[in-house]
């Protein structure tokens, strides 16, 4: 008896999801995903050690008036530019003048006191020669021809200081440099006690203050095979190179002028100060720049393009592609950027190929379709 049609077809269907998927003998597995690669190439490179400095001017003094007084005349504007010995403030003079005068007379009566005290001393000799005075006599004549005497050198004394007080009435740069605000006004009181009148800034030439690590120093003195107390004083002093707080790089080098004899137990570092012309006037005291000490010699170093470096927890890393098309995860060593490529100083051979583009789309262990990167990326 033949089954009802519905039957039928159920059973037909339940055969159908029984039976195993059935593939094309024609289908193809996934093709390996494709990557740009560029190869590991090695370059002379000069290095460069970067650190913090700070501008420190040669010689800076606040100008205090030696004297008391009235300002009578102010010099200079704020800012300017002055020479050694240039005059930049005048207090009134009169008083010191009458000084002055006043002790040459206090020396032109010691000097008559000592010529009326010598003729005296002169008669009072004769007299006791005749026995007409007694020796005692003698001896208050000596005395008082040298009490004259001593009030000539006194008064002579007192000139000089009367003098001095007198050229401190004309305030003066005691070195070449620019002064800053001028904090007081003609008509002022100004003194020892006043406060200072301004700063005095040398600008040119100028030191830059910085320090090393031991392992930095230490290297510094093996390349150039210099001692510390030597490294200062040779004219095989390493290159120094500074960039301004904008970014600009100073067009000129400086020298090493001053290595310090200790290393800071507190920061582990030992102070140095380099030496700059500084025509520009870029340089000012106290301010923070980059200090770049470069090295005498180039050294061959394996370089790769940043787009090859990534980082996670354990630090940088590239994937490789070995000869056999497959990805590797190695762990780098970095050093400085050059333009677009970084220094690798571990890790990694000349001509090995690290992915540059498509990192996105691979993991270590996997099978890859690399081709040469072009020039620009």
């Amino acid at each position: 008896m033949p089954l009802p049609r519905q039957l039928y077809l159920l059973v037909c269907a339940s055969l159908m999801l029984s039976l195993p998927a059935l593939t094309p003998s024609t289908a193809q597995e996934g093709e390996p995903p494709k990557v740009s690669i560029a190869a590991a190439y090695t370059q002379e490179i000069v290095e460069e050690a970067t650190f913090i400095g700070r501008g420190e001017a040669i010689d800076k003094v606040e100008i205090v008036a030696r004297v008391n007084g009235f300002l009578q005349e102010t010099l200079v504007g704020d800012g300017a530019v002055v020479e050694k010995d240039q005059l930049l403030f005048r207090i009134e003079p009169d008083l010191y003048e009458a000084t002055l005068q006043a002790r040459r007379a206090d020396l032109d009566s010691a000097k008559a006191n000592l010529e009326l005290t010598s003729v005296d001393l002169a008669r009072k000799e004769e007299l006791v020669s005749r026995g007409a005075t007694p020796e005692s006599e003698l001896d208050v004549a000596r005395a008082n021809e040298l009490v004259a005497e001593a009030q000539i050198k006194s008064a002579e004394a007192a000139i000089r200081q009367a003098e001095l007080d007198l050229s401190y009435t004309e305030i003066k740069a005691p070195f070449p440099g620019r002064i800053g605000q001028v904090a007081i006004s003609e008509g002022d009181v100004v003194g020892p006690s006043k406060g200072p009148l301004v700063a005095l800034v040398r600008e040119e030439p100028i030191d830059v203050a910085f320090s090393l690590n031991e392992k930095q120093f230490v290297d510094v003195l093996e390349q150039l095979e210099q001692t510390a107390a030597s490294l200062a004083e040779s004219g095989k002093s390493p290159v120094v190179r500074l960039t301004l707080p904008n970014g600009t790089e100073l067009d000129e080098t400086g020298e090493i002028i001053f290595v310090d004899n200790r290393i800071d137990p507190q920061t582990g570092t030992i102070a140095m100060r380099a030496r700059f012309e500084n025509k520009s006037r870029f340089i000012l005291d106290g301010a923070f720049v980059h200090v770049r000490i470069q090295a005498l010699q180039p050294v061959t170093r394996v370089l790769i393009p940043q787009a090859a470096m990534q980082r996670d927890q354990r630090g940088p890393f590239v994937l490789v592609v070995t000869s056999q098309q497959m990805v590797e995860q190695r762990y780098i060593q970095t050093g400085d950027t050059v333009d677009s490529a970084i220094i690798v100083l571990d890790g990694l051979r000349e001509g090995e190929s690290v992915i540059v583009e498509g990192l996105q789309r691979v993991r270590p262990g996997v099978a890859v379709d690399a081709v040469m990167a072009s020039d620009g990326e």
